[in-house]
């Protein structure tokens, strides 16, 4: 048994759900499929998830978002008239869409995944819909009857352990199983869902549920590349990579798959194959357990823009017991999660994502840190991107950082902050924004450019 989750680029139009069915089709064993939100049609279209956050908050501040309702309602009806569907489906989405625009929005984080659901739950409705037309054995899955529960945890939810043996009854089920990704349900009966992308981790923990032979991920590329190809023209392809890789990439910037899709997986040793829903006959990239390091030490070079680094500067800083603990406590109190922690002696720098800071937190944090942890000096530097190497090669190969540091010299970039992780399958540089494309630039020559 495999699962099979599509993308928004994979859902956007008619044609494109057309691909999507013909895959599902092709193979008897993608019995479990799991769909997003209609996605882009061109580049400067919207999202259907998009629709549906402005369509929330113009209800949320006015009391009426009919234009913007009426927007996403168009989305579903164009692609089911093109599907040949008629005017029932278009009216059951329409009738759901003013259900959940007439809720409640005393809680605005709770109408707000209210809304942003119906975007999956909507596309599912309309994929079985189409797969039924064709003659397939079809059927849509609610989330709730199928016991997937989440944390009340409004837009960054995560699974409730319970959920696994709820999910595995649909492994018995016959046909094909139409699932909505990105969302679940609390257990007090709320909708609630996942981060951003969430349609990954779904998919994810719907294969470990029912002990899938595979997880297929399909989306607009053939497969991972070991570079971003909006910064590298024609980056190498990625074959094989392990979860560990693939968690590291992800997490530093590689979009194909979101950060946290992969610990259900991996928990059980299924493996995930990334592939095109344009061009399906493609291998793609396979993530598994293990692999032979054949290509080089590093597998990939991800970036990520948007970071700030908290700099603290005490003399005898080492001598001082519990000071670390003190440090990240205040971030605690502020609700800040951080990135890395390097250190020295007499300094430490927290990174963190800028976008947690805002001017008066800022300011309040480096008062703390003064008047509590009584250092010399805190500042706070804006504007850092963060490059990652990441390759489980790495660990058995000697001079990498060498290398490393030498195609950032020959870039003229500086190296703001250095680490790398214990597991030493990555390692971290920090640089300034304007300086990191041109860094990764020269990695990837390094690395991987013809020798």
């Amino acid at each position: 048994m495999k699962v099979a989750k599509f993308g928004g680029t994979s859902l956007a139009s008619a044609e494109q759900i057309r691909k999507v069915c013909s895959i599902i089709t092709s193979d008897p064993e993608r019995r479990l499929v799991v769909v997003s939100a209609p996605g882009k049609r061109f580049k400067e279209d919207i999202k259907v998830t998009d629709l549906l956050i402005k369509c929330a908050e113009k209800y949320i501040d006015c009391g009426n978002a009919e234009d913007e309702m009426n927007a996403v309602v168009e989305r579903y009806a164009e692609i089911a008239g093109e599907l040949g569907l008629g005017d029932e489906i278009v009216k059951s989405i329409e009738e759901d869409l003013r259900g959940r625009l007439n809720s409640d929005i005393d809680n605005s984080s709770k109408f707000m995944d209210l809304l942003k659901a119906a975007g999956e739950d909507n596309s599912a409705k309309l994929v079985a819909q189409y797969l039924k037309s064709i003659g397939v054995n079809a059927q849509y899955i609610n989330p709730r009857d199928a016991g997937l529960f989440l944390s009340d945890e409004f837009g960054n939810a995560r699974v409730l352990p319970q959920s696994y043996d709820n999910l595995k009854t649909l492994r018995d089920k016959e046909g094909v199983l139409v699932f909505p990704g990105f969302f679940g349900y609390s257990l007090e009966g709320d909708v609630v869902t996942f981060p951003r992308g969430g349609s990954d981790i779904t998919g994810s923990i719907l294969a470990a549920a029912v002990g899938a032979d595979m997880y297929e991920n399909f989306t607009d590329v053939d497969s991972v590349f070991v570079a971003n190809p909006n910064i590298v023209k024609n980056p190498k392809p990625i074959s094989v990579v392990t979860y560990r890789e693939m968690r590291e990439l992800s997490y530093s910037g590689f979009s194909v798959l979101h950060e946290e899709t992969l610990e259900p997986v991996y928990r059980r040793g299924i493996p995930v194959c990334i592939k095109n829903t344009n061009n399906p006959s493609s291998p793609g990239t396979m993530i598994v357990p293990e692999r032979k390091t054949k290509n080089g030490p590093v597998v990939g070079i991800a970036c990520d823009n948007g970071f700030c680094t908290i700099l603290v500067s005490k003399y005898m800083m080492n001598r001082e017991i519990g000071f670390g603990r003190r440090l990240l406590q205040i971030l605690e109190d502020e609700k800040l999660s951080y990135e890395h922690v390097p250190s020295g002696i007499d300094n430490i720098s927290i990174i963190l994502k800028e976008k947690q800071l805002n001017p008066e937190i800022e300011e309040r944090i480096q008062k703390r840190i003064m008047d509590e942890l009584e250092v010399d000096h805190v500042s706070i530097e804006r504007g850092l991107s963060l490059i990652m190497l990441v390759g489980e090669g790495m660990m058995r190969t000697v001079g990498i950082a060498y290398r490393a540091t030498g195609a950032f010299a020959r870039a003229g970039v500086n190296i703001e902050v250095i680490n790398q992780g214990s597991s030493e399958v990555s390692m971290m540089f920090g640089v300034r924004a304007w300086d990191a494309e041109k860094a990764v630039r020269s990695l990837y020559e390094e690395f991987f450019g013809e020798k």
